[in-house]
């Protein structure tokens, strides 16, 4: 279900600059390159300490992280909309010293609109893909050969054996190894286009300005909570990237971007390990997809309307919001239900 929302959204963001009506492509794949390593070594780590967490601390934890990025979020939304009011403002001062009319706000696909955070670079970034591929096989193979909780991989491996445990810490020095390569390569390649320019960078966004490691961590981070918490990336991703400062459309389509490539791992293996029910599952996939089209659609017709892309930060505040509220409500049930019950509530071994 969730590889085919990600994958109608993707398809989506790809198609929509394809055929122009984008004037940069939405998707930063730079961001995609330095999250992906850490973030599903992130999502291994999360996933071992949910199994260890006991289920009232789990609950109190994403009540709270959720909690915190509502409100966190609503305040970057709140910036963006006096942003653009301001240069709604500015657009109509200019308009009436030229004496001609002007949209109040900027369309969407103006430098306004688009927030400088995506590369307007020409071509599609196959290197940088490949890269992204060759990320997911080499996680996807590791994954494949620890297989599930029950032991059933490509492979027989005792579950929280020798083996089991040596190639789930093998994830560490791939990540790591990956990102230092990616980081390099970033900054090589940042150094030859200075050089060639005799200057910096004068079209340098603001991933540019920040700590190159700091997207690692956020992302290690982002994928340890989303294994803990057992849900889809793209709730906590998208308030990553909004607080680090990317703008909602480049934070958007760039987190749907990395979830298709986590989830999309995750289905692959259970395909592979024989898992039910595939049929229903696929019908359901089709359904999100459908779904997550529709979605896109209605909010860029939205955008392009009222020229405001804050209306995307409004919109996963609202998501975070109800889910805060529900998730709390419905845990503190079950927390209530194992407490009456007499079930153990400490802390569990890994196996």
């Amino acid at each position: 279900m969730v590889t085919g929302g990600a994958a109608s959204n993707v398809l989506y963001n790809l198609l929509c600059t394809g055929c122009g009506r984008r004037a940069a492509a939405v998707i930063d794949y730079d961001i995609a390159l330095l999250f992906q390593p850490c973030l599903l070594l992130g999502v291994s780590i999360g996933v071992v300490c949910n199994v260890m967490f006991p289920e009232w601390l789990i609950t109190a934890l994403f009540a709270l992280f959720l909690a915190f990025c509502t409100t966190k979020t609503l305040r970057a939304g709140l910036r963006i909309w006096s942003s653009e009011s301001r240069g709604a403002t500015l657009a109509v001062a200019a308009a009436t010293a030229h004496g001609r009319e002007e949209p109040l706000l900027l369309p969407h696909g103006t430098d306004a609109g688009n927030g400088g955070g995506a590369r307007g670079d020409a071509g599609f970034p196959w290197k940088d893909v490949s890269v992204l591929v060759m990320v997911w096989l080499c996680f996807f193979v590791l994954h494949v050969f620890i297989g599930d909780k029950h032991g059933k991989g490509m492979i027989r491996i005792k579950p929280c054996g020798v083996a089991y445990w040596l190639i789930t810490l093998s994830q560490v020095p791939f990540a790591v190894a990956f990102t230092a390569y990616i980081i390099y390569a970033k900054r090589k390649k940042q150094v030859l286009h200075n050089q060639e320019d005799g200057k910096a960078n004068p079209e340098s966004t603001k991933m540019d300005t920040l700590p190159t490691l700091l997207f690692p961590l956020a992302a290690f981070v982002t994928g340890a909570l989303s294994g803990l918490f057992g849900i889809g990336g793209g709730l906590l991703l998208n308030p990553v990237l909004l607080q680090i400062g990317i703008p909602p459309q480049t934070a958007a389509a760039t987190s749907s971007f990395m979830v298709l490539f986590c989830a999309s791992m995750s289905m692959v293996q259970f395909i592979l390990l024989g898992m039910q029910g595939i049929g229903e599952a696929s019908v359901y996939a089709g359904i999100c997809f459908v779904a997550s089209v529709v979605g896109a659609v209605v909010i860029e017709r939205a955008i392009r309307k009222s020229g405001r892309v804050s209306l995307i930060v409004f919109l996963v505040t609202g998501i975070m919001a109800v889910s805060t509220v529900i998730i709390t409500f419905f845990g503190a049930l079950d927390v209530w239900a194992q407490y009456t019950s007499g079930a153990y509530m400490g802390f569990k071994l890994p196996c």
